[in-house]
């Protein structure tokens, strides 16, 4: 076994044909079942099995996370001769197996071979121990049932189990006990996650991005607005009462606000960030081409016609006639341009961008439907309608999201480290996450699942969860992380101290500071601690933070949900709301909340003086973790007469707040977020003002994200720098 071929043409694994294969198992041996397993189980944990030498007609050993071969039985507490080839970290010996050397082990040839001229550099893989419960006597989630029987009738002799993997930087405290009280509520009716139909519900929403992006292309002739599919996604699901936890299916009303608004935005030409005078002129004189050759090829009436044409007329003879104005000159053109045309041009093309909403949702509740058919046939007890029963009314402390039905046997999904990233891969299809945030989402599973406590689904609970929010970010770079952005650790240290505060109204397994919180998926965040979508979450008492995804209608519906559980309750309840500080225009959640009765007391928090850590925390590098925000922040203070008497905003705690927020010295943070460029406060004038657009019944105000770029002179939306949808980036 002296060359790669060689170890290739041995590592023949013949499984017994009488010993079914595991979802989540070791490689399988030629052990049967009337045999005990001939590898001890920490052998087992540690990646090694016994296959068999077809060449040599004996026995060897292999490990799967080292890819070593071994001819005699490995050794406990033996090194890894990778990360620690002097041996200097080794574990002593024990017993007659203390004689056996380094020499007696083999490496791959690859690795034997010095590095020549044609050697090829590979990516290290770390030969580490599944970090899996090192409870004595409690088997790790890679552990096959079988395995598991019969080493219970095998006596082996203790050993230390593996010290579990630490991160070097730790964004969470899941030490912290909850104060939320609810009333017990009955388990979930959702469908258990399932690979299978993970990577299914993946391929067709990517599909139906697809659909979104030719619609666009083909019937008006523009890029759909960055990141308005995923805000459709969230706009959606607050009025969706279908079953999938993604896909939209029975929502009224069908056409989206959201949706229309941010393409109609677009309409005729996306309007760019000015910065020059050239920039100007060229912007005007197109736009006023778009319009004419928009009125002309649509089913307009002869007075929008006449209007159009004679204003789209007038501002090229302009542009002929005048060289000399300013870039201030073209813009007010450009603004009168817009109000006289606006109208006209929304009105010929409302019936197309209907028809594109229309045709998104329908095509997402056909695949939701087709999913759901899928997904009932792999269940071995499909659900039944049954009657409701009345809810219970005792008070308990929040406690994660059960589901009522039983999860069916899910298949194998493969790990493996590459340097400090873990990678988990299905069918061919790998997601990843940092060795941190892998080793949380394993304490989170181990704090809340009660159906797996060995671990069984672990792998293939922990690929669907990263799958299904890889599917809801997009693509595209930096796309979606605005959905998951969150705040420094000094502040959430700061809120729970002084405020009380011990959950998190809207956050999710990867981005969570405490272990008990609320997201958008109960099916696959449960199992790490969701308490389901707040929406849907009525609590009695508690102290919450809350800093919402940057959709308008999911933030009214907050705003709703709060008043609604502050006025039904006389326990302690508060709600610290940390939202943009848009005013040109202002949103209506923020409006709401300045006048609401509840309102305790409004900090804000100045633009560049704070930052927020990045929504891709669970994949980016250490020193792209956090980001200036480049709006200021609003922070609200919502509370009932008890919950003010006890968790009030005294000036004492708002100045230890205040103080949490401001940016560490010592810690690395980009000066802008991530996605589309902001207008700097001395090119506000360059952009048309959201309150000088022309309003009608079929346009919104608001704006909409574009390209991703941090560069002055990229691309952006049309509207100010204060609007709700061109700051999405800031989180």
């Amino acid at each position: 076994m002296s060359s790669d071929s060689q170890v290739k043409g041995e590592a023949a694994m013949m499984p017994s044909p009488s010993v079914p294969t595991s979802s989540q198992g070791p490689p399988l041996s030629p052990s049967t079942t009337s045999k005990p397993p001939e590898l001890p189980d920490e052998l087992v944990q540690a990646g090694w099995s016994k296959c068999w030498s077809r060449r040599e007609n004996r026995p060897y050993y292999f490990n799967r996370f080292t890819n070593q071969s071994l001819w005699e039985v490995p050794v406990l507490g033996q090194h890894d001769v990778i990360s620690d080839p002097l041996g200097l970290n080794a574990a002593p010996a024990e017993g007659g197996d203390s004689n056996l050397g380094n020499g007696q082990r083999k490496r791959r040839s690859s690795e034997e071979q010095g590095a020549g001229p044609n050697s090829i550099k590979r990516a290290k893989v770390e030969p580490t121990t599944p970090i899996s419960p090192s409870t004595p006597g409690v088997k790790p989630w890679n552990a096959a049932p079988e395995d598991k029987q019969a080493q219970s009738a095998m006596p082996t002799t203790p050993s230390p189990a593996p010290a579990p993997y630490r991160p070097a930087v730790i964004y969470w405290d899941l030490d912290v006990q909850t104060n939320a009280v609810i009333r017990e509520r009955a388990a979930a009716n959702h469908l258990p996650p399932h690979p299978e139909i993970e990577l299914q519900r993946a391929q067709l929403v990517t599909k139906l991005r697809q659909h979104y992006h030719e619609l666009c292309h083909q019937r008006e002739g523009i890029d759909p607005p960055r990141e308005s599919f995923n805000r459709w996604l969230l706009e959606r699901k607050v009025v969706d009462k279908g079953h999938d936890p993604l896909l939209p299916s029975d929502c009224d009303p069908v056409i989206s606000p959201s949706m229309f608004r941010e393409v109609m935005n677009d309409i005729p030409i996306r309007l760019s960030r000015i910065k020059y005078k050239e920039e100007a002129r060229k912007l005007l004189f197109k736009y006023a081409e778009a319009a004419k050759k928009m009125i002309d090829s649509r089913n307009a009436s002869p007075e929008s016609r006449k209007v159009v044409k004679w204003n789209a007329e007038d501002t090229m003879s302009w542009l002929r006639r005048d060289h000399s104005a300013s870039k201030e000159d073209y813009m007010d053109r450009l603004e009168h341009l817009r109000q006289q045309c606006g109208p006209h041009v929304t009105a010929v093309a409302k019936d197309s961008v209907e028809g594109i909403c229309s045709k998104i949702y329908q095509l997402s509740a056909e695949y939701s439907r087709r999913l759901r058919q899928t997904h009932l046939s792999l269940l071995q007890d499909p659900p039944t309608e049954a009657c409701a029963s009345p809810q219970p009314s005792r008070l308990v402390y929040c406690y994660p999201v059960r589901l009522a039905l039983p999860s069916p046997p899910l298949p194998r999904v493969e790990l493996h480290f590459e340097n400090d990233v873990a990678c988990l891969r299905f069918r061919g299809e790998m997601v990843k996450v940092n060795r941190g945030h892998f080793s949380k989402l394993e304490l989170l599973y181990r704090y809340s699942c009660i159906d797996d406590p060995r671990f069984e689904k672990f792998l293939s609970r922990v690929w669907c969860l990263l799958k299904r929010y890889q599917v809801m970010f997009g693509s595209g770079t930096n796309e979606g992380t605005g959905l998951q952005g969150a705040l420094p650790v000094p502040v959430f240290e700061t809120l729970n101290r002084q405020f009380g505060v011990s959950f998190e109204c809207f956050a999710s397994p990867l981005n969570c500071y405490f272990k008990q919180f609320s997201s958008a998926f109960p099916d696959t965040d449960g199992f790490f601690g969701s308490r389901g979508p707040f929406l849907s979450f009525c609590p009695v008492s508690g102290s919450f933070e809350a800093n919402p995804p940057f959709c308008e209608e999911l933030m009214d519906a907050m705003v709703t949900h709060f008043e609604e559980l502050l006025d039904q309750s006389s326990e302690p309840l508060s709600f610290i709301v940390f939202v943009p500080e848009w005013r040109d225009p202002v949103t209506p959640a923020l409006t709401r909340m300045e006048a609401s009765r509840f309102l305790r007391h409004q900090l804000s928090v100045p633009a560049y003086e704070h930052e927020y850590r990045s929504g891709s925390q669970h994949l980016c590098k250490r020193d792209e973790m956090y980001y200036r925000a480049v709006h200021g922040t609003a922070v609200l203070f919502l509370q009932n007469d008890a919950g003010f008497a006890k968790w009030g905003p005294t000036p004492e705690r708002l100045a230890e707040l205040t103080a949490a927020y401001r940016p560490s010295p010592s810690r690395p943070s980009s000066l802008s977020s991530p996605g589309p460029a902001q207008i700097a406060p001395a090119d506000k004038d360059s952009a048309p003002k959201p309150s000088d657009r022309p309003q009608s019944d079929v346009m919104s105000p608001s704006g909409h994200d574009d390209n991703n770029n941090n560069n002055n002179n990229s691309s952006s939306s049309s509207s100010s720098s204060s609007s709700p949808l061109d700051k999405m980036a800031a989180m």
